[in-house]
């Protein structure tokens, strides 16, 4: 047999297997530093974690070229399997050892390690050579879709709850299914039954507490939500979970407390995007407390301190970026806050970088507009730019909190400008079209019939 012949059959073995390399992992050059650091600066004390997390870093290597290092990864995903002995989802690690050595052009190494997928296989009585269709291997693939960010999130969700209709109660399929449901979940409260399941199966998980702390914080329940807060605490002892802790304090408006757990998750995790971010709106909402502390002109002290707060979020959310330049909502946080120095061409440039984005999820699109609408409102003094973008993110059909945002500040600018008897209308038919998508069509007909009166004829964009 020819060595093309040969490789040409092992390929064609090699596409049935269940691992990193079949599971349509796209990951960008620009992504994979930050997806490194957050690999690396994971603290699971769970062993099925770790091993995923190295099997992981084996696949970001293979895509860096780095073949030597990516059996190295497996190598130590291998060791842990030995020692736990974890029949199918060993699967996962030999598969992309087959992979590796096959891209190496080690084809006695790739044809062991099918032979021991093709071992397990028997044994568990696939009717595939190369593959099992089980709970746990969806939860291999749900935990590695999870961690390679938002794009795969909804993938990430179905395989846990494939691998729920299986075993319903399992504690780590719930887990799972979980956090991809809170991570999906903008503030929609679609997440909180799953949370509230797996913390009931794993009380002791600190992690799933202060997710359900912060999604119970999200709708508004905030004494529930202190007691789950005051349960994890002790029991917590990965740092990084302190920078969940700390947003839930930012959150509340405690930020001097806030600060200090995120320095303590920052100790481990250096460089962590979503920390610096969060550290961001610490000094963000700092600002805010002193605008409102000072009815919104601070002076004197006041004013020293919020120039410093301004600074520091503008250090920390630029810091962000350098870490993950394709994190879009910090692009729109550190515009803001040029804009509150009065630097309005660079917070302009910012917000244009932000809305060049392409493939943004939805509510993303409907905060970017909602927010650079209040720009152009505030700062930039233009009102007819700012109901553009009011109208724009509002054209974006998705449920968010986002929206609702929008069709208040159209709502706000049009009554204020109709109570002016500035460009009245165009306001009444913006008013008539802010009722219409809150569901009041008699108000809508209303404002619809007063701009009528006025022009003879209905605006046909409204």
């Amino acid at each position: 047999m020819s060595e093309e012949t040969r490789r040409s059959l092992l390929r064609d073995c090699l596409v049935e297997l269940r691992c990193h390399f079949t599971w349509e992992l796209v990951i960008e050059n620009v992504d994979m530093p930050d997806l490194e650091i957050r690999i690396s600066e994971t603290e699971f004390l769970d062993t099925n974690y770790s091993i995923g997390m190295h099997n992981l870093q084996a696949y970001l290597s293979h895509l860096k070229g780095q073949q030597d290092q990516a059996l190295q990864s497996l190598k130590e995903a291998e060791a842990l399997i030995q020692r736990e002995q974890l029949g199918k989802r060993s699967l996962v690690t030999w598969g992309n050892c087959a992979w590796v050595h096959y891209h190496r052009g080690s084809l006695d190494e790739t044809q062991i390690y099918l032979d021991k997928v093709k071992k397990v296989c028997k044994e568990f009585a696939s009717p595939f050579c190369y593959r099992i269709e089980c709970a746990e291997m969806d939860c291999e693939e749900g935990w590695a879709l999870l961690k390679c960010g938002k794009q795969y999130y909804k993938r990430a969700l179905d395989c846990f709850a494939r691998a729920l209709e299986e075993e319903p109660d399992n504690p780590e399929f719930n887990t799972g299914y979980a956090v991809v449901a809170y991570r999906l979940d903008h503030n929609e409260g679609t997440s909180l039954e799953p949370l509230r399941k797996a913390v009931s199966l794993k009380p002791e998980d600190p992690y799933t507490k202060v997710l359900l702390a912060l999604k119970l914080q999200d709708l508004g329940k905030a004494d529930e939500a202190e007691i789950h807060i005051e349960e994890a605490l002790p029991r917590i002892s990965q740092n990084y979970i302190f920078g969940y802790v700390a947003k839930f304090y930012r959150r509340k408006g405690f930020v001097e407390e806030a600060l200090n757990f995120f320095e303590r998750a920052l100790q481990t995790n250096p460089l962590s995007t979503y920390l610096h971010f969060q550290i961001g709106l610490c000094h963000q909402r700092q600002l805010f407390q002193i605008k409102e502390a000072a009815n919104m002109h601070p002076r004197g002290k006041d004013r020293e301190r919020a120039d410093q707060s301004i600074h520091l979020a503008i250090r920390y959310f630029e810091k962000t970026l350098e870490l993950k330049p394709t994190y879009e909502i910090a692009y729109v946080n550190l515009a803001e806050m040029y804009s509150e120095i009065g630097q309005l061409e660079k917070a302009e440039e910012i917000f244009q970088k932000v809305l060049s984005m392409s493939n943004l999820e939805e509510h993303m699109q409907q905060e970017i507009h909602l927010r650079y609408g209040r720009f152009q409102q505030f700062h930039v003094k233009s009102e007819q730019r700012a109901i553009t973008h009011y109208l724009k993110g509002l054209k974006i059909e998705a449920t968010s909190h986002s929206r609702d945002k929008l069709l208040k500040a159209l709502e706000k600018l049009v009554e204020r400008r109709i109570h002016q008897n500035s460009r009245v209308l165009e306001s009444w038919s913006l008013l008539g079209f802010v009722y219409k998508l809150k569901g009041d069509t008699s108000e809508a007909l209303s404002c619809y019939e007063k701009a009528l009166r006025l022009t003879g004829k209905l605006n046909p964009e409204f």
